[in-house]
């Protein structure tokens, strides 16, 4: 194989058109999923045809695998090692922990629910509309901790317990001055079927869980490399639904919730899949 040729060769920075950034995105995505699947457990250095020919089985192009390794490695999550000229890529510390803190996120996610005491945790947020760039931070982080936004500058959670963790989005945002929190029960007025649904639109999440389980229920991939394919595409479909799902409690989740099913469906299949997967990756560390 030729040598590695990143962006920082050359120093000039590429343009893309929004097909490419879209392939760039979805590259990015399937690579952290590999080292966090796959390099991560082993703690080896892997060779830059180890990934291109798993990123080309997922439909990826070579150029654009290429652009998203360098882009991870701009960001601090991965560095090389050269060979002559070939390139090997070991993870940094600091993408270990963030590799480390995804997987417990992602495979914690799906655990039964605990019962609910029916408070909620309520913020009252003031950002002004000049600062859209610090409103969109804010509400990217507050999704992401699992509170839904049910009006303008209310956000709100079933669990309590994340009000540490909401401090700390607030606290790092700089806006302890500006912002208000209190739990309780919800009142006699309105719904609060009402407020979860404006909060977090679980039709579009049901939506995004129905087709999950209509790509991966079933499935029956071949040993080699098709089963190495098939758990990087589930691992990869799944790691988006933390950041997606809130995971209410039951008691406010419409009946027969479809989460309940995909969460099945994952960890079914990526336990049957687990063994063969992690084995046919080491056989192409190794040279095979």
């Amino acid at each position: 194989m030729t040598g590695d040729r990143g962006a920082a060769a050359s120093g000039a920075v590429p343009s893309y058109t929004r097909r490419q950034q879209a392939a760039a995105t979805s590259a990015r995505s399937l690579l952290l999923t590999v080292f966090g699947e796959f390099v991560l457990p082993h703690g080896e250095p892997v060779w830059t045809s180890d990934l291109l020919r798993v990123t080309t089985g997922l439909g990826i192009e070579e150029r654009s695998a290429r652009q998203a390794l360098n882009r991870m490695a701009a960001d601090g999550w991965i560095t090389s090692r050269r060979s002559g000229r070939r390139v090997r890529w070991a993870l940094t510390d600091h993408g270990r922990v963030l590799l480390r803190e995804g997987a417990e996120r992602i495979y914690s996610f799906s655990r039964e629910r605990r019962s609910w005491d029916g408070r909620w945790l309520v913020l009252l947020v003031s950002v002004p509309e000049s600062k859209r760039d610090l409103r969109h931070r804010l509400r990217t982080k507050l999704s992401w901790v699992g509170l839904g936004s049910p009006a303008p500058g209310v956000w709100i959670s079933p669990h309590t317990a994340r009000e540490a963790e909401a401090k700390q989005v607030v606290d790092d945002l700089g806006l302890d001055v500006a912002i208000f929190s209190f739990c309780g029960a919800f009142a006699g007025i309105g719904s609060e079927r009402a407020m979860v649904e404006q909060a977090w639109h679980l039709d579009d999440l049901a939506a995004a869980y129905e087709d999950f389980v209509r790509e991966f229920a079933g499935l029956r991939p071949d040993p080699g490399d098709p089963v190495l394919l098939a758990q990087i595409r589930l691992v990869n479909a799944w790691r988006r639904f933390p950041g997606l799902d809130p995971q209410l409690p039951l008691e406010l989740l419409p009946p027969h919730w479809i989460g309940l099913r995909a969460a099945n469906v994952f960890e079914d299949l990526h336990r049957t899949w687990h063994d063969a997967a992690q084995q046919r990756w080491a056989e192409l560390a190794a040279g095979g």
